[in-house]
């Protein structure tokens, strides 16, 4: 027995290494930095000063505004993974039925999510292009409307911004919710047909009771995975331009401490940040019985 534990000791060792290297550290090394001063003129004088980052984020106004910034992270991910559950399963559901060139279609519709979000987010930059973008070409070419200036406005470049990210994110929602349909039984569909049970009802009844369990995991990693998307915001809309009125709160912390180098102030916000996620992901999961079985 004694052999057994210590062989599996010698197996879980290199993992929890790993582990403690990549994630226990860097947490525990962050959390040092937000109860700290450290800046660009005092990275080697870090002393211990507190809650003072803290309350220096809730109280102090700071440009741009953390309650500002904090609805505009509220809206970019609930607009972002309501269009990507919404698209993913209505894709989901014409990909579950028997047609011509299915699985043309699946690979084309799964290469949004197989593209790297820097290419992605680069590309659909350049689409937003005043003069030479493609969306102002068809506006004013072919719809005989005005152009936009996408990334000038503030309104218009975190549109911009949101257009690009659920372009990007609807293959996976699609990806799972067309997993769950095939897991589906069939002979309950051919029950409540016998039954005379419409589409719609099969729909509210069988399909998506039974995905449900799949799905709400998917959602809260998509709100995580969304809330946290540094990437597009950056890329697309040039660092939180125009003025700093795009930024969410993953890409202000990525300034506050590569551009402003304020280091304390981001390992401070990116724990705040870590606490909505942590709170959200535990209360959505419970009201939304996502362990429970549907059947």
């Amino acid at each position: 027995m004694s052999k057994n534990k210590f062989f599996i000791t010698f197996l879980v060792l290199p993992a929890f290494v790993l582990l403690a290297a990549v994630v226990f550290y860097p947490f525990l090394y962050n959390v040092a930095l937000a109860f700290g001063n450290m800046n660009l003129n005092k990275i080697r004088d870090w002393h211990f000063i507190g809650l003072r980052q803290f309350v220096k984020i809730f109280t102090e106004p700071s440009q741009p505004d953390f309650y500002a910034v904090f609805l505009k992270t509220i809206i970019w991910t609930v607009v972002n993974v309501t269009f990507h559950v919404t698209l993913g399963v209505f894709l989901a559901l014409l990909l579950n039925q028997q047609i011509k060139g299915k699985s043309i279609y699946r690979t084309l519709l799964v290469l949004p999510w197989a593209i790297p979000q820097c290419i992605v987010a680069l590309t659909w930059r350049g689409m937003f292009n005043y003069e030479y973008g493609s969306f102002n070409l068809i506006l004013t070419k072919y719809l005989g409307l005005p152009a936009v200036e996408w990334l000038r406005s503030p309104t218009e470049a975190f549109l911009a911004c949101i257009l690009t990210n659920v372009w990007l994110g609807f293959p996976f929602m699609m990806v799972v919710a067309l997993g769950a349909l095939q897991s589906i039984p069939h002979e309950l569909y051919e029950a409540a047909e016998i039954d005379g049970a419409t589409w719609g009802h099969q729909l509210r009844t069988i399909t998506l009771p039974l995905i449900r369990p799949v799905m709400i995991p998917a959602i809260t990693l998509g709100a995580v995975w969304t809330f946290n998307n540094l990437n597009i915001v950056w890329l697309v809309s040039n660092a939180g331009e125009p003025s700093d009125n795009t930024h969410i709160l993953v890409s202000f912390v990525y300034k506050a401490a590569f551009n402003f180098y304020s280091f304390s102030y981001a390992a401070a916000l990116s724990l705040v940040i870590f606490l909505i996620l942590l709170v959200f992901s535990l209360i959505f999961m419970k009201q939304s019985r996502a362990t429970e079985a549907a059947y």
